[in-house]
This record gives C-alpha cells, structure tokens and sequence, in this order.
C-alpha cells in the first residue's frame, strides 16, 4: 500500500514515533478506535482554550497558573495539529500535504 494511504493515528510509540495504520476499511475497529480518541482530543483542546483564555484574562494570575495553562495549551495544539494534518492526508483530493514531524510531505 502507498504511503499516501496511510493515516496517521492520533498516538505514538513509547519513544514518540508516529503510529499508522494501513487499512481499506475506514469502520475497522482500530479506524473507529482512531476516529473517538481524535474526537475526544478536540474536545479536550476546547476545554483548553476556554480555561487559557480565563487565565489570561485573570490579571491576577501567578506564574504557576500561566505555566499550567500554557503547557496545557501546548498540549493540545500537539493533539489538534496531529488530527489536522492525519485527517488532510484521508482527503481524498490528495491535498494531504503537512509536516515532517508527522510524516506528511514537507514543500
């Protein structure tokens, strides 16, 4: 199977790899698994955003919550970008393109 029909799971190896996964079946039970982990992954990332914003706007936040709120953000950008460029890669108009780091094509 091309590389171009391998997605991208929302999960790496223990020492950070990226994980694929190659399958015909967008419904087998590890798409299906992939698709609700990248599901909750936006949620969690909304929740994020909504708890950073409140911190900043909190002009009487210490270091210690704006560290949280920034290591949390950056969390989940790592988690959205991820699900951004696996699902870019399933576009079928082969648009796929995105970064190195998680094994897309680099322009």
């Amino acid at each position: 199977m091309p590389d171009s029909l391998l997605r991208l799971l929302p999960w790496t190896t223990p020492d950070g790899k990226p994980c694929y996964l190659s399958s015909d079946d967008p419904r087998s039970v590890l798409s299906r698994l992939a698709d609700d982990l990248e599901d909750q992954q936006m949620d969690s990332a909304e929740a994020v955003l909504a708890g950073s914003r409140a911190v900043l706007a909190d002009g009487a936040a210490g270091e210690w919550a704006l560290r949280f709120a920034l290591t949390r953000a950056t969390e989940s950008l790592g988690d959205v970008l991820r699900v951004a460029y696996s699902r870019g890669g399933r576009i079928s108009d082969g648009g796929g393109g995105g970064d190195a780091e998680y094994g897309g094509a680099v322009e």
